[in-house]
This record gives structure tokens, sequence and C-alpha cells, in this order.
């Protein structure tokens, strides 16, 4: 399952779930799921601390499980710490939103292809 408020994100996987507003929104929407029984499965910031800027996330989680997983928990709630911290007053970056938009679909796109490969060594 996919979590995402990336337009490109939400056009090519149907099964996406929308969120409405800023990548802080697609953090919390994804820690209810956790919440719910979810695991997280793509880690919640990208790596350069430049997409922390981006107004557009996408996140990978897995289908709901039998219980709630603690590492997954964890993940999201110091994901959603150390995007609050570096953040701080600063401005989410508008005027790239194409750029942004292109390398976070560029990112879940390489999570799934990931998983599916994981999934068949297994």
């Amino acid at each position: 399952m996919v979590i995402s408020n990336n337009q490109k994100v939400l056009e090519k996987f149907e099964n996406a779930i929308k969120v409405d507003g800023e990548f802080i929104d697609v953090l919390n929407t994804t820690r209810e799921f956790i919440e719910n029984g979810h695991k997280i499965i793509s880690y919640p910031l990208a790596a350069s601390i430049r997409m922390i800027y981006s107004p557009v996330r996408s996140i990978l989680i897995s289908p709901k499980l039998e219980s709630i997983d603690e590492l997954s928990i964890e993940i999201i709630e110091k994901g959603i710490e150390k995007y609050r911290i570096t953040m701080g007053q600063r401005e989410v970056d508008r005027k790239n939103i194409k750029d942004y938009q292109l390398v976070d679909y560029d990112l879940i796109v390489s999570a799934i292809q990931e998983k599916a490969f994981i999934k068949n060594i297994i």
C-alpha cells in the first residue's frame, strides 16, 4: 500500500491512499495506519536533506497485520520528530514541486521494486 500526497504517484497507483495536505500530513496518516496494524516498508524520510523541504511524500506500508509492529511505530515517530526539528521555521519549497514529484515518484517505484525483488529471493 502506498500513502501519498503526490499527484504523480496517485495517478500511477490507483489503490494509493490519498492524503490531502503536506509532507507532515503524510507522516501523520502513516502513523495512524501503523497504529492500526500496518508495518512501514519504506523509510518515512528521504536520504537527501533537500527532499525534506518537498511538499510531497509517498510511503510504502504493508497490508494490515495481526499485531502492531513496535519497530514501525518507533521509525515513524522518530521520522516525525526529525521532520519537525529539521523544518523548524522553514517554509516548504513549492517552486520546485514538479521536480519533487518526479523524485518522490522514482523513490516509491524503487521501493516497490526492491520489495518485490526481496520477496522473490526469500
